[in-house]
């Protein structure tokens, strides 16, 4: 007993330092360095051939892992070196820099054995002794088997060392003390394949769910955090914040999720990073080069005939939109839009998506539209799609006032229905992202 209440105080304490700090983060936020340009060049390392050999089939299989995992995407730091870490992610709680995996036996983990990183993927102890910080998905890569590990890391273990040290993270008290991610272990971790398997379910299903679940981690970016940075419970897969992105419902919710969508239209988006209703940029985006778009036909379905069986997340009341600020959005939507989503927003279907009945742009937090409008936006390039099309910046050409407007014109038109958005919203995100002065971005690719 006396242990329990020992926890419960480190938890209550530890909740306090993180609320305020939390609350915090929200005004002081800073944008980071941009993450790695996605290319299709730098993804066909996942895609070399394995020449035959006592554990080929073990190497092939490791590599596919790495695919299913989207390892690349995190261990690929702007203009580095495959695998080698150093792109900062940014938290609520301060910067983390991911690690060098690269076979490098000094900086990377050239020396680990197959125990070391079993403890790493199941357990979130590194090499050293040390915990991970969960932005290291070990809470979903723990649904892999020990055969699943071993041959990851045996294929880890044949890229190219890279003597490179990644930063020291960013972190604020108590979260820069490595020993508070134990009692962050204590709280529910995400769910296991297997344990509530609707009665019925086919084998494609129960793949799909192994997937999205274990080396997928797509509950990681798309469900919403508690303070603590661990998933609410219940609102699993409902959307989530994701460095000043919104990560959209994945829910049959017909507003705000995967309700209009068919398992051909989420097939075709993992695929190639665009269908007939949406193009899949910013952090999708290096999911859909480094991950999806190099998974087989099969499990790419997979993943979409369970994402269909999800339940539609509850709709939420939204606030009327004022007539004059929907009549100055429409102004601004016919000059500054239409070029290339057209007068009434049908948009050209697999280049530049439809606004009409759009999921993204009627995410309860605007600020992925947001986000889309002041920094401009890169789709992701797939071997299919290799031609990485671009939205570009109109941070330079719109007032804040006018980003509200025709956010929320966009948001309130061809079928849509949102919470409208305010100058202060854009004001503050605008800050965020340090386009209070003119300059180029990374993220449309005019950079």
């Amino acid at each position: 007993m006396r242990m329990l209440l020992r926890v419960v105080g480190v938890l209550i304490v530890l909740s306090l330092i993180a609320g305020a700090y939390f609350a915090w983060s929200l005004s002081h936020a800073v944008a980071l360095p941009a993450g790695p340009v996605t290319s299709v060049a730098a993804a066909k390392i996942l895609l070399e051939p394995i020449a035959d050999g006592p554990n080929a089939a073990q190497l092939r299989q490791g590599q596919y892992l790495a695919r299913l995992g989207d390892c690349l995407s995190c261990h690929l730091r702007a203009d580095g070196e495959p695998f080698a870490g150093g792109l900062g992610l940014n938290t609520p709680f301060g910067v983390i820099y991911t690690s060098n995996i690269s076979s490098d036996p000094d900086h990377g983990i050239g020396k680990w054995t197959p125990d070391q990183f079993y403890r790493a993927m199941h357990d979130g102890i590194g090499g050293g002794g040390q915990h991970l910080y969960p932005a290291f998905p070990y809470p979903w890569f723990r649904n892999l088997s020990r055969q699943d590990d071993d041959a990851l890391l045996a294929y880890l273990k044949t890229t190219t060392p890279v003597a490179y040290q990644p930063p020291d993270n960013k972190l604020v008290f108590p979260m820069n003390v490595r020993a508070a991610v134990a009692v962050w272990n204590l709280l529910p971790l995400p769910p296991q394949p297997g344990k509530q398997t609707p009665q019925g379910a086919t084998a494609e299903w129960s793949r799909g769910e192994a997937l999205v679940l274990g080396p997928g981690h797509c509950s990681q970016c798309h469900t919403p955090r508690n303070l603590f940075g661990a998933d609410k419970q219940g609102e699993a897969f409902q959307g989530g914040l994701l460095d000043n992105f919104v990560s959209p419902d994945l829910t049959g919710n017909e507003r705000t999720g995967l309700g209009r969508w068919t398992v051909d239209d989420i097939t075709e988006y993992l695929h190639t990073g665009r269908n007939a209703r949406a193009a899949a940029g910013g952090p999708m985006g290096d999911v859909v080069t480094y991950s999806t778009s190099l998974m087989t036909d099969e499990d790419r379905h997979a993943i979409a005939v369970y994402l269909k069986s999800l339940s539609a997340s509850t709709d939420v009341d939204v606030t009327a939109a004022d007539p004059a600020s929907m009549k100055r959005g429409a102004a601004v939507f016919s000059d500054a839009c239409t070029a290339c989503h057209l007068e009434n927003a049908v948009g050209q279907p697999t280049l530049f998506p439809p606004l009409g009945d759009n999921a993204v742009a009627q995410q309860n937090d605007p600020t992925g539209v947001l986000h889309i409008i002041l920094a401009g936006v890169r789709v992701g390039p797939s071997p299919t799609r290799p031609s990485p099309l671009t939205m570009p910046s109109f941070a330079w050409k719109l007032t804040d006032q006018q980003v509200a407007d025709v956010s929320t014109y966009i948001r309130n038109s061809w079928g849509n229905r949102a919470s409208p958005v305010t100058a202060a919203d854009v004001a503050k995100l605008r800050s965020t992202l340090q386009l209070d002065e003119v300059r180029l971005t990374d993220n449309s690719g005019d950079h």
